[in-house]
C-alpha cells in the first residue's frame, strides 16, 4: 500500500511539472514564437496562457512596443568642412517577431549600429546652416535611410529619430555669436529708421492739418504751456503768437492793385531834370616820332677806286 502510495504521488508530481513546463503566458504586449526541435512554426502565439509540448518545445517572447534606444555622440564632418559631434534617439519597434529573431542576432545592437552610420553619412551630406536651421529635414533623411536596411529583412519598423545635441567647437561659436549680434543690431537699426520715417509722415500730416487750421496750431501752443507749466518752473518764456507773424506776411505780400484799391493810386514820381551835355574837347594831336636817317657809309679810295665799306672788299691787281 504505501508503495503504491509513493508511485501515485510520483506519477502526480511528474505531470505537474509537465503541466508547468507546457504553460506560458504571453503579455498583452508580447508575441510567442515556438521553435520545436530549433524548427520554427508558422503559428504565433498571442497574449494570454498558452500550451506548448513539455518536450521539444521553445518559446522565446518578443516584445512588439516601441522601443527608445540612445545613439553615442558621433563626430562627423559637414559638407561645408565644419566638424562637430551629433547625438540622437532612435523610436523603434518590431513588426515582425520571426524575422527580428531569426534574420538578425540582436537587433537592439543592430538598430544602434545602422543609426550611427546612419547619421555620419546623413551629416556629412548636409552644411551647417541646415543642420541648425531645419532638424526637421535631417531627422526625416535619417528616417528614410534606417528605413531600408531594418524593415524589410529583419521586420523593424524605424518610427522616429530625433537629433538630441549638436557640439560646436569653441571658435565656431563665437563666430556664430558675433553673426547673431550683428543680425540683431542690424534689425534694431532698421526699426528704428522705420520708426523715423512713420513719425515724420506723421508730424508731415499733422504740420498740413495745422496749416490748414490756425486754431489748432494755436491749440496746441495752449497744450504745450499748460505741459510746461505742470513742471513748477520759475520762469515761462511765451512765444509770439503766430497769428501776427501770418498778418505781417500778408500785409508784406500785398499787390500794388490792392493798395491803389485801398489807400487810391500812388502819386507819380517827379522826372529827373535833364543834366547839361558837355562839349567834346578834342585830344591833342601828337607828333610821330621822327627817326633819324642813317648816316652814309664810310667811302675810302684803294688803288684809285671807290669802295664803300659795306660791300664785298675788293683788290686792285698789283
Amino acid at each position: 500500500m504505501g508503495v503504491l502510495i509513493t508511485v501515485l504521488v510520483l506519477v502526480v508530481a511528474i505531470g505537474l511539472v509537465l503541466v508547468a513546463l507546457s504553460l506560458r503566458n504571453v503579455q498583452q504586449y508580447e508575441k510567442g514564437v515556438v521553435f520545436r526541435f530549433g524548427r520554427l512554426l508558422p503559428e504565433i502565439r498571442g497574449p494570454g496562457l498558452r500550451v506548448i509540448r513539455p518536450i521539444g518545445d521553445r518559446m522565446r517572447k518578443v516584445s512588439v512596443q516601441t522601443e527608445v534606444l540612445s545613439i553615442p555622440p558621433q563626430g562627423s564632418i559637414t559638407a561645408d568642412n565644419v566638424t562637430l559631434t551629433v547625438d540622437a534617439v532612435v523610436y523603434f519597434k518590431v513588426i515582425d517577431p520571426v524575422k527580428a529573431l531569426v534574420n538578425v542576432r540582436d537587433y537592439p545592437s543592430a538598430v544602434s549600429q545602422i543609426a550611427q552610420t546612419s547619421l555620419r553619412a546623413v551629416i556629412g551630406r548636409a552644411d551647417l546652416d541646415t543642420l541648425l536651421s531645419d532638424r526637421d529635414l535631417i531627422n526625416a533623411e535619417l528616417k528614410k535611410v534606417m528605413d531600408a536596411p531594418t524593415e524589410e529583412p529583419w521586420g523593424l519598423r524605424i518610427e522616429r529619430v530625433e537629433i538630441k545635441d549638436i557640439a560646436l567647437p569653441e571658435s565656431m561659436m563665437r563666430s556664430m555669436s558675433k553673426q547673431a549680434e550683428a543680425e540683431r543690431e542690424r534689425r534694431a537699426r532698421v526699426i528704428a529708421a522705420d520708426g523715423e520715417f512713420q513719425a515724420s509722415q506723421r508730424l508731415s500730416d499733422a504740420a498740413a492739418t495745422m496749416a490748414d487750421t490756425p486754431g489748432a496750431l494755436q491749440l496746441r501752443l495752449l497744450q504745450t504751456v499748460v505741459d510746461v507749466s505742470a513742471e513748477k518752473n520759475s520762469t515761462l518764456v511765451m512765444p509770439f503768437p503766430v497769428e501776427i507773424l501770418r498778418f505781417f506776411e500778408h500785409q508784406g505780400r500785398e499787390t500794388d492793385a490792392e493798395f491803389a484799391r485801398r489807400t487810391g493810386p500812388r502819386p507819380a514820381l517827379p522826372e529827373s531834370p535833364e543834366l547839361p551835355s558837355v562839349p567834346e574837347t578834342p585830344a591833342p594831336a601828337v607828333p610821330a616820332p621822327t627817326v633819324p636817317a642813317p648816316a652814309p657809309a664810310p667811302v675810302f679810295s684803294l688803288g684809285g677806286k671807290r669802295v664803300n665799306s659795306d660791300a664785298d672788299t675788293t683788290h686792285a691787281p698789283g
